[in-house]
């Protein structure tokens, strides 16, 4: 019976799942990392979120391990290239989550253009401002959608009922245009784009890929809208740019200064600008949630049961 070791807590389904398909399941989330390092060398499999990292030194030690599967979108805690080298498989779930991040998105998007969060709260106050809270309509916008994954292609989907014009760019996909969407250059973005929303994964690439010099290669006044990893966005820089104007608005689920795990943030040690953006009516924030609905986590989780199950079984 292969092994499979639960590094992170997820949803029982993923556990059921592979315990139905033959699999021993040992749920040791409660485990200090380093006996987890300890007890890797024993497993066929393993099951990770965001605490745990597969770096070089920790995959050389997991002689028997043939799969990785992390529940979520992003690679960026697994040595992937290396892991590859080594005949392990990783696999991650974008499928299950990409309806969240797409909704989630949206509904960041309506709360930052018609004011919402400000409104709410000074209603119940008793503050009642009309005229100073009106908001803009996502009718008419451009909006330019940067990575056409499968969290950016979703999103694209949300807007097609708002009478917007969708631009996408991808630096690997292409032939992905269609009546609602334009496969866009960047160049094309930069001169049409009202809104700008990020659905990259983190990579060297990638790392502060909003930053100054993005941001004021557009032609107009931006919104930005960021549900993908804090670290793609450089905090110094969009806080220049909505003190000067370039920028009207962000949605951030993602912050530069989370955690590793995305489970805390230590707001007493933030710089500056984490400590404008915080303050900041001209911002939506919140928890890295996104992705992090209900039925996504139960879908993920399943998603990644049968992906494991498929590169298992083909290891024998």
């Amino acid at each position: 019976m292969k092994k499979i070791l639960f590094i992170d807590s997820n949803h029982p389904i993923l556990h059921e799942t592979l315990i139905n398909a033959g699999f021993q399941c040992d749920l040791f989330w409660d485990k200090t990392t380093e006996e987890l390092i300890t007890l890797l060398p024993n497993y066929e499999g393993a099951v990770i979120r965001s605490k745990f990292k597969f770096n070089k030194d920790i995959l050389e030690k997991a002689t028997k391990l043939k799969c990785i599967g992390r529940v979520g979108a992003g690679m960026e805690n697994i040595d992937v290239n290396y892991a590859i080298s080594k005949g392990i498989c990783c696999v991650s779930a974008p499928e299950g989550n990409r309806d969240a991040v797409a909704e989630h998105a949206l509904g960041m998007l309506l709360m930052l253009l018609n004011n919402l969060k400000r409104a709410d709260n000074e209603v119940r106050t008793g503050i009642w401002k009309r005229a100073e809270n009106r908001g803009y309509e996502i009718k008419d916008k451009t909006i330019g959608i940067i990575g056409y994954g499968n969290m950016g292609s979703e999103f694209a989907k949300r807007l097609q009922g708002f009478g917007c014009k969708i631009l996408a760019h991808d630096t690997i996909k292409t032939n992905f245009g269609n009546q609602f969407v334009t496969e866009s250059s960047l160049r094309t973005i930069y001169d049409e784009a009202d809104i700008i929303s990020i659905h990259l994964p983190l990579t060297a690439e990638t790392e502060y890929y909003v930053n100054d010099a993005f941001l004021n290669s557009f032609k107009k006044n931006i919104y930005v809208i960021n549900t993908a990893r804090g670290k793609c966005l450089n905090s110094d820089d969009l806080v220049k740019n909505l003190k000067s104007g370039k920028v009207l608005g962000a949605c951030l689920d993602v912050l530069e200064y989370e955690s590793t795990s995305f489970e805390n943030i230590d707001i007493t040690a933030l710089p500056d600008s984490m400590q404008y953006i915080l303050k900041s009516d001209q911002v939506i924030l919140t928890p890295h949630i996104a992705g992090w609905t209900h039925e996504s986590n139960y879908k993920m989780s399943k998603i990644i049961a049968e992906k494991m199950i498929t590169v298992l079984n083909s290891a024998d």
